[in-house]
């Protein structure tokens, strides 16, 4: 198969693939991958491969076209193959929960010097890191990754880059539990699809009513949830986009646990496990898990809620998630108090502010910690977060965060 021919066939399994006959895409593009000569060609169906994949949730396909699309990219000899096959070995290494494999892949596509190709990749890879570090709970240079994408999204010009940061910008202060900027940025990521989407991929919409809807629902406002939740599964359902699908579940079950409907939650959690197990999502299925045990605590089976703990936290173990952990012991508190079980209600709070003190999840001013309950927060500079009230009260010369960082331990 020759150049043109190569270049003809991707368009078809291109055109296929926008018109949902993904299986007849995924057929056309294998074709040409077993019968192309030509390196580029190549390369650029390995692409396309990699992208139908991860949208389907088949991340370990995934995985090995990427590792295919390396070698395509070595034989090319180009600086700017190279970053873009080693950001989608990053990007494959994120959905599969490797964090630390998805650090370290991406940080050698920053350390590549290729041309302005690849400089315009950074925005991307800076996002992928962002991800990864926020998986393992690394709060402060998760913040500084997504600040550096969105840097680079504005320098470029490049809407579909900013609509993903705001989403991911909405996951991480849903986590911190700042809920009015968690709504906010997911918010004004559903403006840029209404201005500039026309062209766009539909699963950027779904994306942005999806963290629309958990904002909505740490807020309390449970029917503006439902209505965001379901219009984005109606897109993931149309599109065989299993991952969100997944997200959609869990946020459904979340919404009936608020209303405290377990009967209805329960089989929800249910279809969101068993598709969170099939793609490999271990962070989602933390949080499925987290799920399951408030409801067994709402229906007070203390014993049952233990042991959707305990698989939780060998989950959270494995991850390195250590914001999971902190909420498991967290429940474990409730439940042990209410068991009357002194000692290892002792053990879980100390396992709990070892954590707090792990990622620095308390206020550099007032000591309080962050995290435990809706607050307005507010980033400085270099990415240390605090209470909006104690930098308007007290004001800042610096981070008091960075100048601690900064007295050498011989002179505390």
């Amino acid at each position: 198969m020759g150049q043109d021919q190569t270049k003809q066939q991707i368009e078809k399994g291109l055109h296929l693939y926008q018109s949902n006959q993904t299986e007849k895409a995924l057929r056309v593009w294998m074709r040409v991958l077993e019968k192309s000569a030509d390196p580029a060609g190549r390369f650029r169906v390995l692409g396309c491969l990699i992208t139908a994949h991860a949208e389907m949730g088949r991340y370990k396909d995934m995985l090995k076209f990427a590792v295919v699309q390396i070698d395509t990219a070595r034989e090319l000899e180009d600086p700017d193959y190279l970053t873009e096959s080693y950001l989608n070995l990053a990007r494959s290494n994120e959905k599969l929960c490797e964090f630390q494999k998805t650090i370290s892949y991406c940080k050698t596509c920053l350390n590549m010097q290729g041309t302005t190709v690849s400089l315009q990749l950074n925005g991307q890879v800076s996002l992928s890191m962002g991800n990864a570090f926020l998986g393992l709970s690394t709060f402060q240079k998760a913040l500084e990754c997504f600040e550096k994408a969105l840097r680079y999204a504005h320098n470029n010009d490049d809407k579909m880059l900013e609509c993903r940061v705001c989403c991911s910008l909405g996951n991480f202060y849903a986590q911190i539990k700042d809920y009015e900027k968690a709504l906010f940025f997911p918010c004004k990521a559903a403006e840029l699809v209404n201005d500039y989407g026309k062209g766009w991929s539909l699963k950027y919409r779904a994306m942005s009513q999806y963290h629309m809807a958990v904002a909505y629902r740490k807020l309390g406002r449970l029917a503006d949830a439902m209505d965001c939740c379901e219009e984005s599964m109606k897109i993931a359902l149309q599109h065989g986009d299993r991952p969100l699908q997944a997200l959609c579940l869990l946020c459904f079950a979340d919404i009936h646990r608020s209303r405290k409907d377990v009967q209805t939650a329960f089989p929800r959690y249910d279809s969101s496990m068993s598709i969170m197990t099939e793609i490999g999502n271990r962070l989602g299925l933390i949080q499925v898990l987290l799920g399951v045990t408030k409801c067994w605590m709402i229906q007070k089976e203390l014993d049952k809620a233990l042991e959707s703990i305990e698989k939780a936290q060998e989950l959270a173990e494995g991850l390195g998630n250590k914001l999971g952990l902190l909420k498991l012991h967290c429940l474990c508190e409730r439940i042990y108090r209410t068991k009357g079980q002194q000692r290892e209600l002792r053990d879980h709070v100390v396992k709990f502010h070892e954590c707090v003190e792990e990622m620095e999840l308390y206020c550099g001013m007032c000591g309080e910690s962050i995290g435990e309950k809706n607050n307005q927060l507010q980033a400085l500079p270099c990415s240390h977060f605090f209470h909006l009230k104690c930098l308007q009260t007290n004001g800042t010369r610096g981070c008091p965060n960075c100048r601690r960082l900064s007295v050498k331990p011989g002179y505390v």
